[in-house]
């Protein structure tokens, strides 16, 4: 076993230490794997893995238990053993997952003194990943959680229902069943799940909850030629982010090519399930970011916030092993269709990749956030603008180039609004939060119209009063492409 270990590099459940000479940095490792994974400290290994033993074994094991029990609390208990390979003596200190989280070092306290384990380091964890680490305790989560300052009509109960048509009648019993309304000392309150799904004012209450979609020419984020924010429901926003994907995906603009099959560059399907996963399994409770997608010339990354939960590793994820840690999101999800059964997303998308001679994707722990690399086979390559020496045209180019992205991002809306029913220009404004049709609101709408992809309600009468847009065949067949 100990040449195994001695075989692998340090990571989320392993790590080397030379002596016990510096306490702090092996207790912070020790609280962290109890908090994350579990893991195992070999002590008497020095860097470039060179085996040098500890000396006098039984006082450092010794020692070694007494730093523990004086430094960590709650008390940790870790399995501890002597391992002799090539006549030297190794202490392996083996910590499981802990009931009694969160552990903290007894001199910063249970506020600060709070480590998770990321990759082969160590994290001090902050306020609301503590509470997330008690509620994985308990049995709780955080969208379970009822908000009782709220009713109702906090919800956005139409949007709701028509999502759900033909699949289950939102009543009170059908949100009750859903945990999308809990009774909260004799009233009925919506949960932060509910709210997270279709609460009316979101990002009041939580401010990070929406999605942010970029592309970018070349292979990193120095150059950004389209981008969209998305505040739909988490459920419509899951068509939302393939639509992004999709028109930046499409070889050419000539509609009569979109049902080609070798049209589309990027892997849909894998897309879609790793979109999923992001939507039902970012911690909301966390501040600070919102759900990335960033479609890079290579590959396309799908990052959402929050570590992966207690007690899960990603070879355990990419076995199919699965944790929820929004289980209301994730129930609704379900009874959408969009997940077809527990813990087979990730499995899946592992499957499809070696089924379409795909380079597998990547799955990293970055930051306080999970980050999913779809690779892809052939790069889409794309033009950087020329810098131009004049400062002022330099300052017109980014100018049009930022126009340009937002009038790119307006017509992914105006689509998906008309889909929903013909509507005025002052109508589409309203949606997209504009004041006023815009420069980039104008562009939008005659790009649209040159395209075939939306079309005048009277098309003989332009200036009516009663004019409204409507989209095309063209426009719901790109809108609805199956994937």
């Amino acid at each position: 076993m100990i040449e195994n270990l001695l075989a692998q590099p340090e990571s989320k459940t392993l790590e080397f230490k030379r002596d016990l000479s510096s306490p702090r940095p092996f207790l912070k490792t020790l609280v962290a794997f109890a908090n994350t994974a579990g893991g195992r400290l070999v002590i008497g290994v020095a860097d470039g893995m060179q085996v040098i033993g500890v000396e006098d074994p039984l006082t450092e094991e010794e020692r070694l238990c007494n730093l523990i029990a004086d430094s960590i609390s709650p008390r940790l208990v870790p399995n501890i053993e002597m391992v002799t390979i090539e006549g030297k003596t190794l202490l392996i200190a083996e910590v499981f997952l802990s009931g009694s989280r969160p552990h903290f070092l007894r001199a910063d306290g249970p506020e600060t003194g709070v480590y998770v384990r990321l990759g082969s380091t160590n994290r001090q964890a902050d306020r609301e990943l503590i509470a997330e680490l008690r509620r994985s305790v308990e049995g709780g989560s955080f969208d379970e959680l009822p908000m009782p300052a709220l009713s109702a009509e906090d919800l956005d109960l139409k949007s709701a229902r028509e999502i759900f048509r033909g699949r289950r009648e939102l009543d009170e019993q059908g949100l009750l069943t859903l945990k999308l309304l809990r009774r909260e000392q004799g009233a009925l309150v919506p949960t932060k799940g509910a709210l997270l799904l279709f609460g009316k004012d979101r990002i009041d209450h939580f401010p990070d909850a929406w999605i942010q979609c970029g592309r970018f020419t070349g292979t990193d984020k120095t150059h950004i030629f389209d981008h969209i924010e998305l505040y739909d429901p988490l459920p419509q926003a899951v068509e939302s982010i393939m639509l992004f994907l999709k028109k930046h995906a499409m070889r050419g603009a000539d509609l009569s090519e979109i049902r080609r099959k070798d049209v589309w560059s990027i892997p849909l399907t894998i897309l879609r399930e790793v979109v999923i996963n992001a939507l039902v399994h970012a911690d909301y409770s966390q501040r600070g970011a919102p759900i990335r997608v960033a479609f890079f010339d290579d590959r396309i990354e799908v990052e959402n916030p929050g570590i992966l939960l207690p007690g899960l590793t990603i070879e355990d994820m990419k076995q199919g092993v699965s944790r929820i840690r929004n289980p209301v999101i994730a129930r609704v999800f379900r009874e959408l269709g969009h997940i077809e059964q527990w813990g087979s997303g990730v499995r899946r998308i592992f499957a499809e990749a070696a089924e379409q001679n795909l380079p597998a994707p990547q799955i990293i722990e970055i930051g306080m956030h999970v980050r999913f690399i779809v690779p892809l086979l052939v790069p889409i390559i794309t033009s950087r603008p020329e810098s131009v020496p004049d400062s002022e045209a330099q300052v017109e180019a980014q100018s049009g180039a930022q126009s340009g992205a937002q009038s790119g991002a307006q017509s992914e809306v105006i689509l998906l609004e008309l889909d929903k029913a013909p509507q005025s220009a002052n109508e589409l404004t309203a949606a997209l939060g504009l004041s006023s049709k815009t420069g980039a609101f104008k562009r939008a709408i005659k790009t649209l119209m040159d395209q075939g992809l939306i079309e005048y309600t009277f098309p003989e009468k332009p200036q009516s009063r009663l004019q409204k847009y409507r989209i095309t065949p063209h426009g719901r067949a790109l809108l609805k492409l199956p994937i």
